[in-house]
């Protein structure tokens, strides 16, 4: 019990406890987040100090450094920072009800969706629908194919290993699709494709930001409500129906959970990867596998690593703006390939 924090409302209607490591965490992963952040807003083609960068939030800045941090880089960074939870808190719930290591949105499907819809109104509907568009565009396409990839896995009931082949399969499928609308679509429409393919926050605005805050706000709070049932399916079907668990309802909603962040993030960033892979893979070695504390852990770590990556991605090789989804690959393929060597015997 000295390891735990006793959390109980004075009239005794509801009490929970907390591991003082996830509190430890959670306090040093917050604070990091904070620092990056300043500093980030301080970085690009006409650097800030820390000092002016807290005025400028505050109000009290120059109209020049309110032009560039309030309005260019600001949005920009908020966005980077809610795209990393949502998809890091998607991922999470993947491992969590799918019971494999190498589950995310990029590597069952979910992004493919978005992939193919958006690659599809780059080059059918660019040139006659608003630009606008494109983020629904890719959030429907994510949430179809996961609904086909839930019905294809249905057989009196979803288990976690069809589920996650028949996801492999489907984004395999929905990728060669879009390669091929690529390289038959005209040159402006496959550049844009391929940008977007790589994922990139360039360009981001405050509407970006109050279109995906509502997902995040949402639908994170709700992923925690229902850790404690990602907690009892990780023992196994038999065993959670065994203790009362409604396993398929659950299961479900948890996949409706995880399209819904993957699907706001990936519409608005476009197809960044690996970030759903490997942040709870660290959240897990920093607190454990109880989804209590994993799920807020891996939202803080998979919004440093996307913060970090466009930082570096927008500032490193001034004047261009590299896509931040190419150093996540960078970073994230060997990790996968790692992870496939160190389960290969499962």
């Amino acid at each position: 019990m000295k390891q735990l924090i006793v959390v109980r409302s004075k009239k005794g209607q509801f009490s929970f406890l907390v591991q003082k490591r996830t509190v430890i965490q959670l306090s040093v992963l917050t604070a990091m987040l904070i620092v990056v952040f300043v500093m980030s807003l301080g970085l690009g083609n006409k650097g800030t100090s820390p000092v002016d960068v807290l005025k400028t939030l505050l109000g009290q800045g120059t109209a020049v450094n309110s032009l560039i941090i309030g309005t260019l880089r600001l949005p920009r960074i908020i966005v980077a920072v809610l795209v990393g939870a949502a998809l890091s808190v998607s991922g999470s719930i993947l491992q969590g009800i799918i019971r494999n290591p190498l589950a995310s949105p990029d590597i069952i499907g979910i992004t493919g969706g978005a992939a193919f819809a958006a690659v599809a109104f780059f080059t059918y509907f660019a040139g006659t629908v608003s630009i606008q568009w494109l983020p629904v565009a890719a959030f429907l396409g994510a949430g179809f194919v996961s609904i086909v990839i839930y019905l294809l896995a249905w057989n009196k009931g979803v288990t976690s290993t069809r589920l996650v082949l028949i996801g492999i399969g489907i984004s395999a499928a929905t990728s060669s699709l879009t390669m091929l609308m690529i390289v038959l679509s005209p040159i402006k429409a496959a550049s844009q494709a391929y940008i977007w393919l790589t994922g990139s926050i360039y360009g981001a605005s405050w509407d970006n930001v109050y279109a995906l805050l509502p997902w995040v706000i949402v639908f994170i709070p709700l992923a925690l409500i229902y850790s404690r049932n990602i907690n009892v399916q990780e023992l196994g079907d038999d065993v959670a129906k065994g203790v009362g668990a409604s396993v398929q309802l659950h299961r479900f909603l948890l996949l409706i959970i995880s399209v819904a962040l993957a699907g706001s993030a990936v519409a608005i960033a476009g197809a960044i990867g690996f970030i759903g892979l490997i942040a709870p893979h660290i959240a897990r070695k920093l607190v454990g596998p109880s989804f209590g504390g994993l799920i807020p852990v891996a939202a803080l770590i998979g919004s440093l690593m996307l913060l970090i990556a466009d930082t570096f991605a927008r500032t490193a090789f001034l004047p261009l703006d590299i896509p931040a989804g190419v150093f996540t690959a960078g970073v994230g393929a060997p990790f996968f390939i790692y992870l496939l060597y160190r389960n290969r015997n499962k």
